[in-house]
């Protein structure tokens, strides 16, 4: 766009793409939140499992991380896929995300050979089964930097608070 379209319009391109590439972004990433938290909300003990295997928190409270998490997965996945509170689900989600990161980082370096039991399993590897460490991190950064786009731009196209808020 010249610069007197966007003078005439008031958009430049950021400003249309930013929301565009926000919706994705919502999609995707409150959809992996669903299917983690579906995944492990129908068998709670693996879940537990999974957040005691990282040998970070004392065992009772594993045992509620355990079953809160995924509960918080789903909600958060429903929440950003709906576009409902974008902003304050991306916040925790980032949050999440950052917790994740720093403890498959923490088990990787104190040598633990577990899954990270992000999509349930326990965290229990299969036989012959070696740690992916590398590319769990890879996958949680990339998905913080699509949360990082909607903690500073939350309004998106389709999405309920648009709707409710009436912005644009």
């Amino acid at each position: 766009m010249s610069k007197t379209m966007e003078a005439a319009t008031g958009e430049s391109l950021l400003d249309r793409t930013v929301p565009w590439v926000g919706l994705a972004a919502r999609l995707i990433v409150g959809g992996v939140w669903l299917v983690a938290g579906g995944l492990k909300v129908s068998d709670l003990r693996s879940s537990i499992r999974a957040v005691q295997v990282y040998e970070l928190l004392p065992n009772s409270l594993a045992e509620f991380v355990g079953i809160v998490l995924p509960l918080v997965e789903v909600g958060i996945g429903l929440l950003l896929i709906a576009g409902l509170a974008t902003q304050p689900a991306a916040v925790v989600s980032a949050l999440l995300l950052v917790a994740f990161i720093v403890g498959i980082g923490s088990a990787w370096a104190r040598g633990l050979q577990i899954d990270c039991g992000c999509f349930g399993g326990g965290g229990q590897l299969g036989e012959g089964e070696k740690p992916q460490y590398l590319a769990e991190i890879l996958r949680d950064i990339g998905l913080l930097a699509l949360t990082g786009l909607l903690v500073w731009r939350p309004r998106t196209p389709f999405s309920a608070d648009r709707i409710l808020f009436k912005t644009k």
